[in-house]
């Protein structure tokens, strides 16, 4: 990145901030992706407060009749082992003293009755913040019976996918000016997709490969916050599509091929935020392209906005528009990304989500580099908060240089068509461990390479385990 760009970026933001008066209203930090239930972080960051816990003073009466159901079923009630039952002090209380939390969820009755279950209080490998900072991160551990190519998790082996530390002050502009910043550090198998690979000269984070492994920092910049108002200016994620680099911010262990093949995974430049209202929020930034380090890779709009239309439906919508990898080897890269996501609260705990992404580049000789379309619908249901499941179901048409490039056969990076179905189940055993097991088929009737040993289908159970501290 030349130095005049990179000061533009912050010009352009602290003009934004400096020009406009807002009001007092404290600023909370946008969450791209939907479901809050996905995690106990926000961005990889805000801890959530654990479930409520009935107690003694609001437990209402035993059943006359105490049987297994009756653990933790909202009435502060449990059994022993000889059936009798026992209400109050202790019995679904203080940290889950009577074992609700392991029958609840464990043993699967939570599961089978949809009652509550205790999560207990998380534990934090920092407890306060240190000159501002909040400090944490999570381990994830998984494994997949078959390699995901085109994808993450393209490992068939049980691998180490994040070890993630992060170190954030969010700039709060409710009393003037604020300032923050950020920095996340990734080691695993997850690492080399998220370097700066948008220039291939191994600069920055990357050519930090470890044959499998790799380190890479998504994320380094500084935030500045007045009223309504906030700016991040240095390298962050993307605000395009609803599944993440962060395994703390999806439902499932694998990911879209959408996500992996036609979505930036982040930025160098700057980005505004600014909640017109409490249902409303608009983005707008200025980037040097898509996935590079602090080096000049382009020119791009990114913005879009946030609304929630009504208790039940909320929309979002993100664009990037412009010159995305000026210097990938292969001539460049230009053209326009749309994805619009449509969150949808049938009740209290099914949530629907859709989402559509198109994206049409060109590449300096005028052919079409990447030509896609991405649609991904998901079906959760949580049957308390230890355990939920979810389905996705993924259509994923491409043509374009950028997949003949990477495959042998260029005929097979035409017009091809895609589909991913998957189904699992997210299990809480604590506030701060987190399963996901789940089936995933993948049908590649064109033989592209999206399945390992290039099968056109092929079902694969894979999971993950992840830590949070």
């Amino acid at each position: 990145m030349t130095l005049s760009k990179f000061a533009l970026s912050a010009m352009i933001a602290s003009a934004c901030c400096a020009g406009t008066a807002f009001g007092q209203t404290n600023r909370t930090a946008p969450k791209y992706y939907p479901a809050s239930y996905y995690s106990y972080y926000q961005d990889g960051a805000a801890t959530q407060a654990p479930a409520p816990v009935a107690s003694a003073s609001d437990a209402a009466p035993c059943d006359s009749a105490c049987d297994v159901a009756d653990i933790c079923n909202g009435k502060g009630s449990s059994c022993d082992s000889l059936g009798a039952c026992g209400c109050g002090e202790g019995a679904c209380d203080g940290g889950c003293g009577s074992g609700c939390g392991a029958a609840g969820g464990l043993l699967g009755l939570g599961l089978l009755s949809g009652g509550n279950c205790c999560l207990g209080e998380p534990w934090k490998l920092v407890k306060n913040p240190i000159g501002g900072f909040n400090i944490g991160g999570w381990t994830s551990v998984g494994y997949h019976t078959h390699r995901n190519p085109g994808n993450f998790n393209n490992y068939d082996r049980v691998q180490l996918g994040q070890q993630y530390f992060f170190a954030e002050k969010v700039a709060d502009g409710s009393e003037g000016l604020g300032f923050g910043g950020r920095v996340d550090y990734i080691y695993g198998t997850d690492a080399q997709d998220t370097q700066s690979f948008g220039i291939p000269n191994r600069h920055f984070d990357n050519a930090w490969d470890n044959g499998n492994y790799g380190h890479a920092i998504p994320q380094l910049y500084g935030e500045v916050a007045m009223g309504d108002l906030s700016a991040k200016i240095g390298r962050f994620y993307t605000i395009i599509g609803n599944e993440v680099v962060q395994s703390t911010g999806n439902f499932f262990y694998s990911r879209q091929f959408t996500f992996y093949n036609a979505e930036p995974f982040t930025h160098t430049g700057a980005l505004t935020t600014y909640n017109v209202d409490a249902d409303t929020q608009l983005y707008n930034g200025y980037v040097m392209g898509w996935d590079s380090g602090f080096e000049d890779n382009g020119d791009a709009y990114i913005g879009g906005f946030k609304k929630k239309l009504n208790d039940t439906y909320t929309f979002l919508y993100t664009t990037a528009l412009g010159r995305f990898n000026e210097r990938n080897g292969r001539g460049g890269e230009r053209g326009g990304i749309h994805s619009a996501i449509l969150t949808a609260s049938l009740s209290e705990k099914l949530t629907y989500i859709s989402q559509t992404d198109v994206l049409y580049t060109r590449n300096d000789a005028g052919a079409v580099e990447r030509n896609t379309y991405g649609n991904i619908n998901y079906l959760i249901y949580k049957l308390n908060d230890c355990v939920s499941i979810g389905n996705r179901f993924e259509y994923f048409n491409f043509d374009g240089a950028y997949f003949n490039a990477t495959n042998a056969n260029p005929n097979n990076a035409r017009n091809n068509n895609n589909l991913n179905y998957t189904t699992g189940i997210n299990y809480r055993h604590n506030a701060n461990l987190l399963f996901r097991p789940e089936v995933r088929w993948v049908w590649d009737r064109e033989r592209f390479g999206f399945n390992e040993q290039n099968a056109s289908s092929q079902a694969s159970f894979g999971g993950d385990m992840v830590l949070t501290f």
